[in-house]
């Protein structure tokens, strides 16, 4: 077996031990995200509009327009999301193209292969 499949075997059964309770040996991480973040200070660093900023990182711009206005708060995933774009937006931009990319092209092929079939 490769290193790579050892690795990921023994990362299984330390998850498997975890989840049965067996928590002595376990290596845990806990992530602090912060409870408040300015949704327009990191717009305006990407020199963005509220419409831009929605569409690049797939939110709504209302739900921009009431973080930004104080009227709501970005819960728990959405905070860490806006910290990950903040320090690194490119690597989202392209992380969420690649997406877009392989999505589109399995649409191209279920659809020939939809096509072939009738």
């Amino acid at each position: 077996m490769s290193k790579l499949g050892q690795s990921l075997l023994k990362g299984a059964e330390e998850a498997l031990a975890y989840a049965k309770g067996n928590r002595k040996n376990a290596k845990t991480h806990h992530v602090k995200i912060p409870k408040k973040v300015d949704v327009s200070t990191i717009r305006d660093k990407l020199h963005m509009s509220q419409n831009a900023f929605a569409e690049n990182f797939g939110f709504s711009t209302r739900t921009i327009e009431k973080w930004e206005q104080g009227v709501r708060q970005p819960a728990g995933a959405a905070r860490a999301y806006l910290i990950v774009i903040d320090r690194n937006p490119e690597m989202v931009q392209a992380a969420l193209s690649s997406f877009m990319s392989s999505q589109n092209s399995h649409k191209k092929v279920h659809r020939k292969e939809k096509a072939s079939n009738e």
